[in-house]
């Protein structure tokens, strides 16, 4: 772990840089006080999403007739905004 001002971070930025691709880490520290830390960012495996296929959910999914059937008044009122 290396340990630099302030000073130093901004003079030698890219060799710090250099420093965390490889692994290390930099503490930055203000009058001997520790205020931040350069480590690696963490590589995040990206998210593989299945191809899409018709008809993949065919048979898990029932929808009786009730579906189909008309709303009740009071109810198709409120959907087409007349109601409270």
């Amino acid at each position: 772990m290396t340990r630099v001002t302030v000073h130093e971070a901004k003079t030698h930025l890219s060799r710090l840089l250099e420093e965390v691709e490889k692994g290390g880490e930099v503490v930055i520290s203000r009058r001997d006080k520790p205020i931040a830390r350069l480590v690696p960012i963490e590589t995040v495996q990206p998210v593989v999403i299945p191809a899409r296929r018709p008809g993949r959910m065919k048979g898990l999914i029932d929808i009786g007739p009730e579906f189909f059937e008309p709303l009740p008044d009071d109810e198709l009122r409120l959907w087409e905004g007349h109601g409270d």
